[in-house]
């Protein structure tokens, strides 16, 4: 637990002491600004994706776009590697009350369907504390355990298994659509 509560508190020291509070926009989902000014801007038309998020998530060049964290074997500690990715998601969170996300836990498929299910179910919910910590509405995040059963690669051995051992961030936009 004290690996886990001293990285999160100095994420959330250092994320707190780099940032500006963003002002909330009630005429449509604000997203960051890439031309300067307060960093916040409405979604407008044309500036969602297919699913209907705006491309700021799904953009391969936005640090939005990576949504996984990867775990070692056995552990649900989120790895220093992965604080700024999870601090990414807590900031856009903040500055888009309405949006919401599910953190969904995978392991590989070593150990018993119990504990595979257990060890996914904590690793969803250390992102959730994480995001949390970080300033995300506790509505805003739910944490699932899919165990080993949505393997993102299925092949054996550690190479596979290292790909597995992951949770992942889907986003729902406040009109419902998204990735869940």
């Amino acid at each position: 637990m004290k690996k886990l509560l001293i990285p999160s508190l100095l994420a959330a020291l250092l994320v707190g002491c780099s940032t500006t509070p963003l002002p909330e926009d009630s005429t449509g989902a604000p997203v960051e600004s890439r031309t300067g000014g307060t960093g916040v801007a409405p979604v407008v038309a044309g500036g969602l994706d297919a699913s209907g998020l705006p491309r700021e998530l799904t953009d391969k060049n936005s640090p939005l776009s990576q949504r996984s964290i990867y775990f070692d074997l056995d552990k649900y500690d989120v790895k220093s590697e992965y604080q700024g990715v999870v601090a990414n998601h807590a900031k856009y969170l903040v500055a888009n009350p309405s949006f919401k996300v599910l953190i969904q836990g995978n392991t590989d498929e070593r150990g018993s369907r119990e504990y595979n299910l257990s060890l996914g179910q904590k690793r969803a919910d250390a992102v959730k504390r994480s995001l949390t910590l970080l300033g995300a509405k506790e509505a805003q995040v739910e944490s699932v355990s899919l165990g080993e059963e949505k393997p993102k690669n299925a092949g054996s051995g550690e190479e596979a298994w290292s790909e597995n051992r992951r949770a992942d961030i889907l986003y729902r936009a406040p009109d419902g659509r998204g990735e869940f």
